[in-house]
This record gives C-alpha cells, structure tokens and sequence, in this order.
C-alpha cells in the first residue's frame, strides 16, 4: 500500500485523533467519512410501516393543546 504524507493543521488532527478507534488508522477515519455518504435513496421505504391515521390524531391533539395554552 502507498504512503502519502499530507499536511493538516493541528486542530483537524485532534479532530481525526478524537474520531480514531482503537489501532485504527487515520486513513480508516478519513475513509469512514466516505461510508457515511447519506445517499438519499438509502431513506427509501423507512416509513411504510407508519400508522399515518394515528400520527394524524395525535398531531390534531398536539395542535388543539398548543392553541389551548397560547390563547
């Protein structure tokens, strides 16, 4: 595996040094921001299972309590 030396101020390396796990790497660190990429297509389907009718009922309640102690 290549070496690369790179330059980074001492508050990034805390930063790094913070993240890293055990005999981890720096690099591990680094390439684990990469994994952590939010792709939206990830989301896709976490919310099928919600019971929307009841979300619904407690959001009107929530809403009719909150205009009941703003007034």
């Amino acid at each position: 595996m290549a070496s690369i030396n790179i330059s980074i101020r001492k508050e990034a390396y805390e930063f790094l040094k913070e993240l890293k796990v055990g005999d981890g790497s720096f690099s591990d660190v680094i390439l684990s921001f990469k994994k952590e990429k939010n792709d939206i297509l990830s989301f896709f389907g976490v919310l099928k299972e919600s019971d929307w009718k009841r979300k619904e009922e407690n959001m009107k309640k929530f809403r009719a309590n909150f205009n009941k102690r703003v007034s």
